[in-house]
């Protein structure tokens, strides 16, 4: 009997109900389909390699030492050549650019979009590097841990927008904690959204063009409330949206995915883990990532909800970046990681936490200032 499993991505962690139920199931072959094999690390990788093909790899510890790290860490190139030699046999692996795959898609046009801090932005910016840094210097283990990846979510927050990281609603629901900057953001008793963050000012323009062409676009945020704050903000200005995320039910997401195909709501706001698997969004001819995901290939998929067989317009994606921030290090980052070979992806946020306090500070400074 074989056995083939789709969405395998599913069971990278071996230790999960899913994975351990599998290995129960006897067969003579097994078969593992899936868009993403390293999603976050190497050792993902293992795990899928490990039920259809056990022992190829050796046991998870040893893959790590011989493989996962020097390949993650940059330390060892050849690394990855041994282990694409090793793996290759046991890989079948199809792109929609390669020849004869999808000769019938469209053109897909990537560009990465800089834009400036706003004065109140990089105000929040600095003080939230100088006083987490400094709090860092005098932790350890865990504990420092646990900072780096609050200091990393702060800044993409505050790179979003000044109302995600103040965690505003209303003026009424401001906690005093940072009371100065959050009477700047509010009047009246309503939050003001516009003319705070520099990204939403570019999204706004993108929108002016992409809806005076009568075209429609997918909007990706890894953050709930950021979506939210664009749903409050595009609402004021007029334009049609709707927003689908993890607690979306299943026949309210069908309904959502074909008012979108029918070109009846043009902007369509998703939560990237919540929608960058298993939908077809074809209508779209622009995507748009507000802000950026640790892995590239987390975001690929994301794109390939609009650009998949049955899409007929060219496809454009537009990743914004606000310069001078820990965004425009992480996007050369995830570059350099895209030049590796094949086997290799990005290991996230996890392998931030382990630089040392001055390679952090360099990673975190503003650079050039806000307009």
């Amino acid at each position: 009997m074989g056995l083939v499993v789709d969405e395998a991505q599913h069971v990278k962690n071996p230790h999960s109900a899913t994975a351990k139920q599998l290995r129960t199931i006897g067969a003579h072959a097994r078969v593992a389909l899936t868009g993403t094999p390293v999603e976050n690390n190497l050792s993902e990788l293992w795990a899928i390699l490990d039920w259809t093909t056990p022992g190829l790899l050796g046991r998870v510890g040893t893959f790590r030492r011989h493989y996962a790290q020097a390949i993650e860490s940059g330390d060892d190139p050849a690394a990855a050549e041994r282990l694409s030699k090793l793996v290759r046999p046991f890989l079948l692996r199809r792109r929609k650019s390669d020849p004869g795959i999808a000769p019938e898609l469209p053109p897909k046009t990537e560009t990465d979009r800089a834009v400036s801090l706003t004065a109140e932005q990089a105000g929040l910016y600095e003080a939230v590097v100088r006083e987490t840094l400094a709090e860092i210097s005098g932790a350890d283990g865990f504990a420092r841990r646990g900072l780096v990846v609050k200091l990393l979510t702060a800044l993409k927050q505050i790179c979003n927008h000044p109302a995600q990281y103040l965690k505003e609603h209303s003026s009424q629901e401001h906690s005093s904690q940072h009371r100065g900057s959050q009477d700047r953001g509010s009047h009246g008793g309503r939050l003001r959204i516009a003319g705070r963050s520099g990204k939403l000012e570019l999204l706004d323009e993108l929108l002016d063009t992409i809806l005076a062409e009568d075209a429609s676009v997918l909007i990706f945020t890894q953050y709930v409330q950021m979506a939210r704050l664009l749903e409050r903000h595009l609402a004021a200005r007029g334009v049609s949206t709707q927003f689908l995320h993890g607690g979306t039910p299943v026949p309210q997401r069908e309904a959502m995915v074909q008012r979108f195909q029918d070109g009846e709501v043009p902007v369509f706001l998703l939560s990237l883990k919540a929608a960058g698997t298993g939908l077809n969004l074809t209508r779209a001819a622009h995507v748009v990532h507000y802000d950026r995901w640790w892995n590239p290939a987390v975001e690929a998929q994301a794109t390939d909800r609009a650009y998949r067989i049955g899409q007929t317009q060219p496809v454009q994606v537009h990743r914004l970046i606000a310069e001078g921030t820990i965004e425009d290090r992480i996007a050369d980052m995830l570059a350099r990681k895209q030049r590796l070979a094949d086997s290799v992806l990005g290991s996230g946020e996890a392998a931030l936490t382990e630089l040392s306090d001055a390679e952090l500070a360099d990673l975190v400074e503003l650079r050039g200032g806000a307009r």
